[in-house]
């Protein structure tokens, strides 16, 4: 390290003199010695080192007591390649006396063997010192060729604002001879902002002194201890990453028997963390400021208005700004809020309920109402609970029409949890409302009903005081019963009678407030209808609860009515939209933070469906696996149902029929409901004709289905498909007759009708028209990659694609057991080339049109196309079968049965 010299530099500060005639204490200079078991942390030491070798002059290490701000400067004091010597300065409160003060700098510089020349002088007396004198120290560092590195310790100490002035004025005109190291529980009243806006300071604070977990285990080795990652994680969010808090916890811990539970469960209020706390930061507090952060421990976070009204004063802006300027364990948070320590706040209550015993209970219940008024409803509820408020707790919820929130929002399990603490005796309107909304919430129906039974007896008129709230929150419990139970009716009657309460007026302002009562409401319609079979009005209503308006507080009944928008496009077969939709669903979930343990898994379902119907076996396995019921939802009949559903098709196309049945006799687990739900029985019928048909047994899946041949074209392909099992084709051929087309078809129905016809057709002989029909089922499973209607298809499948044809040339998205090998083209007489570029399902058509001798116009108004596209088709057509004439096109394609 470079170093000055000076022939008398150390005689002179042992045999010096202070102004007042008191001898120069030399320890004051002693670079404080770094123990063995310090932490080197790389990314402090380096943004220190960067500050010192940068054009920065002034370095603030600034946190509260025991981060440990005095270690971390002392092992920068022995690095090997600083710019220029140390000089170490330990403050003391003495030091408030500018006299005094810049004595002891003189004397720093000097025992640490800077040469400063005679001229300079020393101070006179205590409480002054001339400005000459500092001029001529400013010029000296001035003219150095290397600067000098002042580190101030415990800088707190020395508060006058004559020393800080001094400190300004010597290192303005010093320059790049004076680099300023200061470390301090509190800011200084240096310009320090002139500094940051130059770019010339740089800050090391509490955030930054904060051990990370990684740290905080690798201080345990150093004392002997090994902590796993969770339990250093636990540590250092107890502790806020305060070093001495995580030192004196490790301590303690040595001599437990189980050290990991003692980190996790240690008593506070008993401990020498807390000696250390109530010594360093209480008791130096006047008596105000410690009554003020005595009682403030009781909050998560406070503001003026909240301390006011806990300290009974009036000046508590003041106070607070001024501990926070201290670094007293509070920390600003934004907006005139403050937080304290969590381990301080810790050991502050633990104090409070020794210094005023019963305080605490008191304190819980101002703060409840405060915060109420002020409109922080989720953080007031606490507190009442804490204060054993239990009927202001439930008044402020249901007046607030804040009930949904026990469904809703990323709160809704802490409000749960929060409330079953309620004892069941506590009376009133309100607190029956909300026993009835947990229980609901934990899909408790009869617990649910009751409760709910006995707040409707004892509503008041709707035109009472404060009564429309209570209204409204009956109603859209009544809603969710409804749902729950299954029963369309009673969910639309609740409905309309929440509805007509959702309109301007009394309630408009706190209606705004609370989206998700909004939102549950037309999820839980939507959820009905769906279960009803009523797609179009169930769609309606979820679309509508999915636009309700954003927030923490509608994250859950979007996301539950996406889900279910996923499962009516699968159903309807759209397996595209639906996957679109589910995928939507979780990752909304997933960017508003939502848990995994609060979401549903139907879009988890939905999408293996999906990737069954794309015969990827192994990701609808994961899905599968991944979509576990969570608690919540074991009474959702919709989830459960589909639950069932998916698995059995997941084994039947895995080719364990059997297994599939197995699974299907476990519906008579899923939660009964007030009327059975359509779809969910045909899907199940569906499923069981299935796997009776794979394992040989017609007559089996024709009674499965007996009943379900006019629910929809589905069950007629399963009945249809018994018959031809049962070599009925006549009977097949009769049901397929009933078949019409809808609008709202999709891919996934449309494609398994064509094929079922087509499989008919050939029954009957009539391969061409199977031909066409497999044809135009190819097209239109194309776009999804529907893979598993040609799996089921059956043999007859097989057997058509394996001719001489190109069905599946141009669908190499289909398994390669059903795709035929490359057609051969003849060129001239017997040599024959492969026809390794098949035919598009345009070109096939342009084909088929050509074949009955229409002309490129009347092709073009056929098939809706300009007649310079038809042309450019009949030029790859001519290409891909190697002629150069109509007639050569179509006799080829004959030949190569494509026609």
């Amino acid at each position: 390290m470079p170093s000055a010299s000076s022939g008398s530099a150390r005689e002179g500060a042992a045999g010096a003199l202070m102004p007042n005639g008191d001898p120069v204490l030399a320890a004051r200079f002693a670079v404080p010695r770094v123990p063995k078991t310090f932490i080197e942390r790389p990314r402090l030491a380096e943004r220190l080192s960067r500050s010192l070798a940068g054009p920065g002059r002034l370095v603030l290490v600034n946190g509260p007591a025991g981060a440990g701000k005095t270690l971390l400067v002392a092992d920068l004091a022995t690095a090997p390649d600083l710019p220029g010597p140390v000089v170490w300065l330990t403050v003391e409160s003495a030091d408030n006396a500018p006299g005094n003060f810049w004595a002891y700098v003189l004397e720093a510089l000097r025992h640490h063997r800077v040469a400063l020349p005679d001229a300079i002088g020393v101070p006179a007396c205590p409480d002054e010192v001339d400005d000459s004198l500092l001029s001529r120290l400013a010029a000296y560092l001035n003219s150095r060729t290397e600067p000098v590195i002042l580190v101030l310790d415990e800088l707190e100490r020395a508060s006058a604002p004559e020393v800080a002035e001094g400190l300004q004025f010597v290192l303005h005109h010093a320059g790049a001879g004076l680099r300023l190291i200061l470390v301090s529980r509190n800011e200084p009243l240096l310009p320090l902002h002139r500094y940051r806006a130059a770019g010339e300071m740089t800050d090391v604070r509490g955030a930054h002194l904060a051990f990370r977990p990684d740290e905080a285990a690798e201080l345990a080795r150093r004392h002997g201890m090994s902590l796993s990652d969770e339990a250093a994680r636990s540590l250092t969010e107890r502790t806020g990453g305060w070093a001495a808090g995580l030192r004196l916890c490790v301590l303690a811990a040595q001599q437990a028997d189980d050290p990991e539970r003692f980190l996790k469960d240690f008593e506070t209020g008993q401990s020498t963390v807390a000696d250390f706390l109530l010594a360093e930061v209480l008791q130096t507090q006047s008596d105000a400021c410690q009554d003020l952060l005595l009682r403030t421990s009781i909050c998560e976070r406070t503001n003026p208005g909240l301390a006011n009204a806990l300290t009974g004063r009036d000046d508590a802006a003041l106070v607070l700004a001024e501990l926070e300027r201290m670094n007293a364990f509070v920390e600003p948070i934004g907006h005139s809020w403050y937080r304290l320590h969590p381990l301080f706040a810790e050991i502050l209550r633990a104090h409070l309920n020794t210094r005023h015993p019963g305080l605490e209970h008191e304190l819980h219940g101002t703060a409840a109402r405060w915060l109420s008024d002020a409109g922080l409803l989720t953080e007031a509820l606490p507190h009442a609970a804490d204060a054993s408020d239990w009927m202001f707790a439930a008044d402020r919820l249901v007046d607030d029409l804040a009930i949904g929130q026990i469904f809703a929002g990323l709160d809704a399990d802490r409000l749960g949890e929060l409330f079953t603490r309620m004892p069941p005796d506590t009376p009133g309107l309100a607190a029956d409302l909300v026993r009835a909304a947990c229980a609901l919430a934990r899909s408790d129906i009869d617990r649910g009903l009751a409760d709910l039974g006995r707040a409707e007896e004892n509503l008041p008129p709707i035109e009472a005081q404060g009564a429309s709230a209570a209204h409204l929150s009956c109603a859209l419990l009544r809603v969710l019963v409804g749902w729950l139970l299954g029963s369309p009716d009673m969910t639309e009657t609740a409905a309309r009678r929440a509805a007509e309460l959702d309109t301007p007026g009394v309630l408009s302002k706190r209606l705004a407030a609370h989206p998700e009562m909004r939102a549950l409401r037309l999820a839980a319609q939507g959820s009905a209808q769906l279960w009803a079979g009523r797609f179009g009005a169930a769609r309606a209503e979820l679309t509508a609860a999915v636009e309700a308006t954003d927030g923490p507080s509608t994250v859950l009944p979007q996301h539950e009515s996406l889900e279910r928008l996923a499962l009516i496009n699968f159903l309807e077969g759209w397996p595209g939209r639906a996957e679109a939709l589910a995928r939507r669903a979780i990752t909304d979930a997933e960017r508003a933070g939502m848990p995994p343990s609060a979401r549903t898994s139907l879009g988890e379902l939905v999408l293996a469906a999906v990737e069954t119907e794309r015969d990827d076996l192994a990701t609808a396995r994961a899905r599968l696996h991944r979509a576990t019921l969570p608690p919540a939802c074991t009474r959702d009949p919709i989830i459960a149902s589909w639950l069932v559903v998916v698995h059995s098709r997941l084994l039947l196309a895995g080719g364990s029929p059997a297994k599939a049945l197995r699974v299907l006799d476990d519906m008579q687990e899923v939660p009964s409901t007030e009327i059975p739900s359509p779809w969910v029985d045909a899907q199940v019928a569906l499923s069981m004709a299935a796997a009776h048909t794979a394992l040989g047994c017609p007559q089996a899946a024709d009674e499965a289905l007996d009943g379900w041949s006019g629910t929809g074209p589905e069950c007629v392909i399963a009945l249809a498909r018994a018959r031809m099992a049962a070599s009925d084709g006549k009977a097949a051929c009769s049901l397929l007759g009933t078949l019409r087309s809808s609008e709202g078809q999709g891919p996934a129905v449309i494609v398994r009708i064509l094929l079922v016809r087509a499989e008919a057709a050939c029954m009957l002989g009539h391969e061409a028209t199977a031909h066409r029909l497999v044809t135009r089922a190819l097209a239109a499973a194309r776009p999804e990659r529907l893979v598993r209607p040609f799996l089921e298809a059956g043999p007859w499948l097989r057997g058509l694609l394996d001719r001489p044809s190109v069905l599946g040339q141009a669908h190499d998205w289909l398994p390669a057991g059903l795709v035929a090998e490359p057609r051969a083209v003849h060129t001239n007489g017997d040599a024959f080339v492969p026809m390794t570029d098949p035919l598009s399902d345009r070109e096939h058509e342009v084909l088929v049109l050509l074949a009955q001798m229409m002309s490129t116009e009347e092709i073009a108004v056929e098939l809706f196309l300009s007649v310079n596209t038809v042309k450019t088709h009949l030029r790859n057509i001519y290409r891909k079968l190697a002629v150069t004439r109509r007639r050569e096109a179509v006799r080829r394609a004959r030949e190569l049965h494509m026609l």
